[in-house]
């Protein structure tokens, strides 16, 4: 079982930025596709980046597109989300997950635990 820690959620006002980190054990990082999901209640669990292991392909959602960057240091088997420009729709139970870099999530094998995102308005 590959484990996956999230961290770096908290409150922000509209506009404002956090950057979220992914840090995986094992040593199967620098080989690993990785994916950033979001989930607000009541919604289905949402895409919202993917980065291939090499960082020669990322993919984002549209809903973020100019706004969330995706990136990664395999060194320290940790990803990274950074949003900027938060909205509140951007609310949400952010998860980092492995396996793969398209939006569905049953492609990924691995899931973190998540850590909330809170944009006041």
């Amino acid at each position: 079982q590959v484990q996956l820690v999230e961290s770096g959620g908290g409150l922000v006002q509209t506009g404002g930025s956090l950057t979220l980190s992914c840090t995986a054990s094992g040593r199967t990082f620098s080989r690993s596709d990785m994916g950033w999901f979001r989930q607000a209640p009541g919604k289905e669990r949402e895409f919202v980046a993917s980065i291939s292991w090499s960082s020669r392909s990322t993919n984002i959602a549209d809903s973020v597109k100019g706004r969330f960057t995706i990136s990664r240091d395999n060194a320290k088997n940790t990803v990274y989300l950074q949003m900027n420009s938060l909205k509140p729709e951007d609310t949400a139970v952010y998860y980092c997950a492995r396996g793969s870099t398209r939006v569905v999530p049953r492609e990924y094998n691995y899931w973190g635990q998540g850590t909330q995102v809170t944009v006041s308005s």
